[in-house]
């Protein structure tokens, strides 16, 4: 092989991403851990290149290849965290998920706190297409929240703002209705950074005490209950999805 020439097959982390094992970043510590092997053999790096040919293994179990991707809905309640697996050993959400469903990964993430809706997937590149912003699909959200602001004030956010060193796009917020204790705000986001309605609504003086995502991208949370799931139809996702995805389906 020349310099030139890229060596056959994919990254090793890669393909279990796209198996729905774990993101890409967790498959490689799973290979880092030494709980991956490819032909009989523990890895130690995820430096590695493999094919079709090549028989992987995680955890003892061989990994299933060449599954359609599929995609669910899911109603998070508030309380849970967004991991496979915590150190503290509180609840997750994949803690929470009815029996039957195969091994998913979530579609970016909810903060503990928060709740509503979230997306579920077998396949780890579709995640990444998904939940990356150039995608283009917009997060909404209804939050309630402690202390005044005006909507004009509100309206700022629109041309993006900056907190603790912290860059955030375009955020459309409206107030909803005012109580005399708090107000409900519908927002809308396209990025998706880690807390970052909290964060944004926070800048203007307001407190969030409840965060609820009701959609993310064509997708509603609608009547789904708490902890409830709910498969998106096959012609429904693939109408959503580019077309290097739709030759999957």
């Amino acid at each position: 092989m020349t310099d030139t020439e890229k060596p056959a097959g994919d990254r090793i982390a890669k393909v279990i991403a796209r198996a729905g094992i774990a993101s890409r970043r967790d498959s490689e510590k799973l290979i880092t851990e030494g709980r991956v092997t490819v032909n009989g053999k523990t890895l130690k790096s995820p430096a590695l290149n493999v094919t079709e040919d090549d028989e992987i293994a995680v955890d003892g179990e061989v990994l299933k290849r060449d599954i359609p991707p599929r995609l669910w809905r899911y109603h998070k309640p508030e309380g849970l965290l967004t991991t496979h697996k915590d150190p503290e050993g509180r609840k997750t959400v994949f803690d929470s998920l009815p029996a039957g469903l195969p091994r998913v990964i979530s579609v970016g993430r909810l903060d503990m706190n928060s709740e509503g809706l979230m997306l579920l997937t077998n396949d780890g590149d579709l995640a990444r297409l998904l939940e990356h912003p150039s995608t283009g699909w917009t997060r909404r959200y209804r939050a309630r929240a402690f202390g005044r602001v005006t909507q004009a004030r509100l309206d700022s956010l629109k041309k993006g703002v900056e907190v603790d060193g912290v860059k955030y796009g375009p955020v459309e917020a409206k107030i909803e209705r005012e109580t005399a204790s708090h107000l409900w705000i519908t927002v809308a986001i396209k990025e998706g950074k880690n807390r970052e309605v909290r964060k944004v609504l926070d800048s203007v003086g307001l407190k969030v005490n409840r965060l609820i995502r009701t959609a993310y991208g064509p997708f509603q949370l609608g009547s789904l209950g708490a902890r409830e799931v709910d498969e998106v139809a096959r012609r429904v996702l693939k109408d959503q999805l580019p077309r290097e995805f739709r030759r999957k389906l």
